[in-house]
């Protein structure tokens, strides 16, 4: 039987489960904490099939991935509203680094080791113009949190899911600021997610 990681890896099926299970995830992730303005430019790192780009107002959107699928798909469906690249977040901000408002990371972090997390944040940092903000949405452990988010948790395709401090620990030593949210009622089941808004500074 396949495994539910290559059953994800079908963007179609991938944003099935995402309407099933999301609630409202992504219209609350982008309204309280992306907060962009029309014609910010914005670097979505592990965009997926792109579908938070439907939340956004028209803005300059690069996403980038390294499933070929999920950029096909993008590009099919959201190619005149973006720009959708196979390739890593390193190749763009190392060619156009400072010129985005605002870069994402939607449920990323939990998939890599704390070295990969601590590239991918510094990736950011570079990306972002003095001023600009990080900001990821991911699953993550806490005191007292309900069962059935933490059977979840501990099944979730990412490896590496964290507590708060683990996130934490991960973002402050790349931000001079850092703004952390728990919420456990962005999905219809019960889950915990962890928010990091992070600023970068005028010097750096």
């Amino acid at each position: 039987m396949p495994s539910l990681k290559t059953i994800l890896a079908v963007p179609a099926v991938y944003r099935l489960f995402g309407r099933v299970v999301g609630g409202n995830a992504r219209a609350t992730f982008v309204r309280e904490y992306l907060r962009p303005a029309a014609g910010d430019r914005v670097l979505d790192l592990g965009c997926g099939p792109g579908d938070l780009l439907a939340y956004l107002p028209p803005c300059d959107y690069v996403g980038v991935d390294l499933d070929p699928q999920y950029v096909a798909a993008a590009r099919a469906r959201y190619g005149d509203r973006g720009s959708f690249r196979c390739e890593t977040a390193e190749a763009v901000a190392g060619v156009e680094p400072g010129t985005f408002d605002l870069v994402i990371a939607s449920g990323l972090l939990h998939h890599l080791t704390d070295e990969q997390a601590d590239a991918t944040l510094r990736v950011a940092h570079k990306a972002l113009r003095p001023g600009g903000r990080f900001v990821s949405l991911d699953g993550c452990f806490v005191p007292g949190q309900s069962p059935v988010a933490r059977w979840m948790l501990r099944r979730d395709r990412g490896r590496f899911v964290r507590d708060l401090p683990g996130y934490l620990q991960l973002a402050e030593a790349v931000f001079p600021a850092v703004r952390p949210a728990v919420r456990h009622d962005l999905l219809w089941l019960p889950y915990t997610h962890a928010v990091l808004e992070c600023t970068r500074g005028a010097g750096g």
